[in-house]
């Protein structure tokens, strides 16, 4: 039976076996305090450092010392930044999280001398330093500034960039105040006639309404909206491509793209591999657009009818226990450690369970350095909330090795490699699912659920990607780019890949203004990266057992003691060939098979 209560509960009446335990991090507020003050004073002490960093001992010296802060720092923030979201009305940690937050800036402040400092030294210098057996633990940090020191300018330079910070931010901003506060959709009618709101939050719900008229309202009416100011929309988002070509340029990269990827050290090849790979697996893609088409029974499938049911509600009711004990079960091919730390993980205070009063939307996994790993949950008794369990565990246990297994400064890995292990985790669960399920209904419904993923996580994603690109490019070949171009470039991309038995209907030409990850430029193809990368890994646990696990592992324990790529290939993933996603796409195309199956 449901557990859920009809009203929501008061932060104090959620059951302490259901919260997490923020004295792991802290035993009270005066310790957080004591800790805030000893912060505050050490800030100061980063001065002495200030001209001496250029010998092994003072930069050693220094580094041990930025460690020392630093895991103070994000131990004091993420403690008030927990507390402020489980009860985000609370005004007490409101001003907790915001005199984190100032401590931060001001250690951001603090030592930022550190790394211009460092790099003054010539390449012949910092060689040295990285052989330096006394430096042996910041080996990669120093590799990882050399690196970067090809695009760090002067001081001056790097002081008037400091102040442009604040001008680069306004296309951005001005997207989200249009998109969150000054656009208002109008109403629409609902299955049964009645006025109803569409909002950005009702829009999915809409187009997953079985009524085909209210989703062709919704689809229609919200893109409609967005027509209105495309050309204000349209200025916003060249502000931001011309923001890019800025930055790209003054520091002397080739291009925007080479840029954004220079960060995680990933290749441009990687990029171009997936969009390649793709391009080659649109008629998988175009099978399944015609398998909905049969589904559906429709003589003309729309863009507004790609959420819609596949198969009549099939209604699962899962508590959050039964949650955790098909999830573990789910998870058995990880082998009896893993199972173990995840067992431990249920039952010591990581996890926020429920929905209560003021607590923040959605779900995710934090923590701190030397103190286990949080999860924010909003749990409901559905699916849903079984696979985002299964999905942030693998998070919070990718956090718990990396840290368990590495140092401080190495055991944060990047965003790149930061969906593989929440993504792994899904898929052998679906694949326990699928295999345990003896009702047809069941197995459609779940096979309709990992489809769509695949849709939604690597062909949309990728295709976002490619317009990025498309738009990128031509603006750098000084080609001014109109609202309608970009309508055009993006309208052409959703027919290239639906595919001939989808009507795409022109309105969809107008989403690229509703995007808010185009304003985080080339960011979205780590999310059909990733996802390809966990699907390769779970097949290669499915597939070959215990060699597999012990690679997935080694890779869990990493973290971020060496470029993304590398740790990747080393676990058995090689991201620099089309090999993983090709790999994917195997996956995705055995579903559509057995879906077919089902079907006739």
């Amino acid at each position: 039976m449901s557990t859920m209560p009809k009203t929501l509960p008061k932060r104090s009446e959620v059951a302490s076996e259901h919260q997490w335990k923020l004295t792991d991090l802290f035993a009270d507020q005066e310790s957080w305090d004591n800790v805030y003050d000893e912060v505050k004073g050490q800030l100061k002490k980063f001065e002495e450092f200030r001209g001496k960093l250029s010998d092994e001992e003072s930069i050693g010296a220094c580094f041990r010392f930025e460690d020392e802060v630093s895991l103070k720092l994000e131990q004091l923030y993420v403690y008030t930044h927990l507390y402020h979201d489980q009860d985000t009305a609370n005004p007490t940690y409101q001003a907790l999280t915001q005199k984190g937050r100032k401590l931060l800036v001001e250690a951001g402040e603090a030592m930022s001398f550190i790394t211009p400092e460092i790099l003054s030294l010539d390449d012949a210098q910092l060689d040295q330093l990285i052989e330096a057996e006394s430096l042996k633990d910041y080996r990669f940090t120093l590799q990882e500034m050399k690196r970067e020191k090809a695009h760090v300018l002067t001081q001056a330079e790097e002081a008037l960039l400091a102040q442009v910070g604040n001008l680069a931010q306004a296309p951005q901003n001005i997207f989200g105040m249009l998109n969150n506060a000054d656009l208002k959709f109008p109403n629409i009618k609902d299955e049964n006639g009645n006025e109803v709101e569409l909002t950005h939050g009702s829009y999915i719900q809409f187009l997953e309404n079985p009524n085909v008229e209210v989703r062709r309202q919704a689809f229609q009416t919200i893109y409609a909206t967005y027509a209105k100011l495309k050309n204000t929309i349209g200025a916003s988002l060249t502000a931001n491509v011309n923001k890019n070509i800025f930055y790209a340029r003054a520091r002397k990269y080739p291009s925007v793209l080479e840029m954004k990827l220079y960060g995680d050290n990933i290749p441009v090849s990687v990029y171009d591999n997936l969009l390649d790979a793709i391009h080659e697996s649109l008629p998988i893609l175009h099978r399944y657009m015609r398998l909905r088409k049969k589904l559906m029974g429709v003589d003309e499938l729309h863009m507004y009818d790609l959420f819609a049911p596949l198969v009549e509600e099939f209604k699962m009711d899962i508590t959050y226990d039964e949650a955790k004990k098909i999830v573990a079960e789910g998870l058995q091919p990880l082998g009896e450690d893993y199972l173990k730390v995840l067992d431990d993980s249920f039952k010591s205070g990581w996890i926020d369970v429920y929905e209560n009063e003021g607590k923040r939307t959605g779900a995710y996994s934090s923590g701190a350095y030397g103190v286990h790993p949080y999860v924010l949950l909003n749990h409901k008794d559905n699916l849903n909330s079984m696979f985002t369990l299964a999905h942030e565990m693998g998070h919070a246990l990718h956090s718990y090795y990396s840290d368990e297994n590495q140092k401080y400064r190495d055991a944060q890995y990047t965003i790149f490699l930061a969906e593989v292990a929440s993504t792994t985790n899904e898929a052998l669960l679906m694949d326990y699912l699928l295999k345990k399920a003896t009702d047809n209904k069941e197995k459609m419904y779940l096979l309709t659920y990992y489809a769509d993923q695949f849709r939604t996580t690597v062909f949309r994603q990728t295709m976002f990607a490619e317009f990025e690109k498309i738009v990128h490019a031509r603006t750098e070949a000084g080609e001014s780019l109109t609202p309608q171009d970009l309508s055009n470039i993006y309208y052409d991309l959703n027919v290239q890949y639906h595919g001939p038995d989808m009507v795409v209907d022109r309105d969809i030409e107008m989403e690229w203004a509703r995007i808010p990850h185009f304003y985080n430029s080339f960011y979205v193809y780590k999310y059909a990266t990733g996802f390809s990368a966990a699907t390769s890994f779970s097949k290669q646990i499915l597939d070959e057992g215990a060699p597999a696990v012990e690679r997935y592992l080694g890779f869990l324990k990493s973290g971020g003691s060496d470029f993304s790529i590398n740790i990747l290939k080393q676990a058995g993933v090689d991201m620099s060939s089309p090999e993983p996603v090709r790999e994917a796409m195997s996956v995705f195309e055995a579903l559509i098979e057995q879906m077919e199956q089902l079907a006739n």
